[in-house]
Order: structure tokens, then sequence, then C-alpha cells
């Protein structure tokens, strides 16, 4: 049975060596949003998650929401086993595969066929899988020939499409996706709708990160609000987003 379990979740993260003039106007405007920032010498350290608790369970479909900086990637992060917490623990049970970033693990000089393979393991996939799955990947991919070719011939277009058709093969328990991802013309994105349809009816768990409040209403059962790195909010999809919505709407005083 698979489930996500944060008890008391805090990461920090240090940003060193603080000189910039461009870093200290941003560190800044993070301060004035609320966000803790702590300083050492030549360290600035980022609360990015406070004191999180919160308990994900099999066929949940959580949205996260919350302004840019609020903690939604990087809450997906923690959730990945990427960033360990600072404080408190992060519990996973079952097969997660994060899309955070699909093109992560290729290799320049590779070809399509090679990089199949690298992004595959990463992703947990064995061997025998992506033998048994590659020629759908391909497929899927819109590549042709070009797999056979180095993937820095490629245009950004190319491989996104191919990162999105290996990462999209995996069979997970726990989905977090991180924003839909650009993947080419109007009917190619209307096939990686589908086939990201298809992996959410196959997952347990999914939980995603998007501005779209229309798509959170559709895909989703359940909502995150984040606020400063801070759950303020956490519920059936529709009360969590009236309410982010009523606030979203109020003037700034």
């Amino acid at each position: 049975m698979a489930y996500i379990r944060l008890e008391n979740a805090t990461l920090d993260l240090p940003i060193y060596d603080v000189q910039g003039r461009s870093l200290k106007k941003r560190l800044a405007s993070l301060r004035n949003r609320g966000a803790e920032i702590s300083k050492r010498p030549d360290t600035v350290i980022l609360r990015a998650i406070n004191d999180l608790t919160l308990s994900i369970g099999p066929g949940d479909r959580v949205g996260l929401v919350g302004h840019n900086g609020a903690g939604k990637s990087t809450l997906l992060r923690v959730m990945a086993g990427i960033y360990p917490p600072t404080a408190g623990t992060v519990e996973t049970q079952g097969k997660s595969v994060p899309l955070l970033d699909i093109s992560l693990g290729m290799d320049e000089n590779s070809t399509g066929w090679q990089n199949m393979r690298l992004r595959g393991l990463l992703l947990g996939m064995s061997d025998d899988e992506i033998k048994e799955k590659q020629g759908e990947i391909a497929a899927f991919s819109e590549l042709g020939d070009f797999m056979d070719l180095p993937i820095r011939t490629y245009s950004t277009g190319m491989r996104v499409r191919l990162g999105f058709a290996i990462s999209t093969a995996v069979d997970a328990q726990i989905l977090l996706l991180d924003e839909v991802m650009g993947v080419g013309d109007a009917s190619f994105k209307d096939k990686a709708n589908r086939r990201l349809a298809e992996l959410h009816e196959r997952s347990e768990i999914v939980v995603l990160a998007l501005h779209d409040n229309a798509t959170i209403r559709k895909t989703c059962d359940k909502a995150l609000w984040m606020d400063k790195g801070c759950a303020r909010m956490f519920g059936p999809v529709e009360e969590v987003l009236r309410a982010y919505e009523a606030s979203s709407s109020q003037p700034v005083s």
C-alpha cells in the first residue's frame, strides 16, 4: 500500500557566498514576502519548508497550489527524496516516479536509444523492462531515425519529447509531477495529455504542482495550499481552491 507521510518536516537551504547584488535583491524580496531567512558571515539560510505534517494515502490525487516561491516544487523534491529534511521525517512506501526534470540523466553525446536506457535506469526501470518498452517509447516520441543520433543534434522540442516518452513509460505507485511540460505541437500535446491521464490512472498516488486551477479541479480530489513553506490549508479540492482564489483576489494592503 503506497503512502507519503511527513511529520514536522523542515528544510533549510544554504545559499553560500552571497555577494551578488541581484541575489541580494531577490533575498530581500523573499524576506518582504515573509520567508524565513537567517544569515551567517558568507551564507544565507532559506527555510523552504517549515514544520510540515501531512499524510497522503492510496487513491489520493493532490494538487499543490500557491504563489511562486510558496514551496510547491521544493515539497515535491522532498517527497521524492531529492532533498532530505533538515528536521522532522519524510516516509514513503511504494515506487515513486518524480517527473520534475524529464531530461535529468541524459547525455549529450549518446544516442536516443542510449539515453532511453540511461534515463530509464535512473527512474528505476530494469534492463528487461527498458528493452520491453523501447519500441513503444520510440514510437511515442515520433523521432524516427533521429533515435540513432546523439541528442546534441536534437532540437529542444525533440529532447523534451524523448524525455517525456521515457518518463511516462514507467509504472509508478507514486507519481510526482511539477507543472505541465510543453512537448511539441498541438497534436502531440493532445497525445501527451492522454498519456499523462493513463499514468495517473495507473498510479496509486498522484501529487502535482500546477498554476492551472481548472486542471487541478478536473484531475485532483484534494488540494494543498502552500504559503511561505507552510501548509496553509489541506482538504477537499473545491474547499481549498475557493479559499485560495478568494485570498488571491483580495487587494494587497
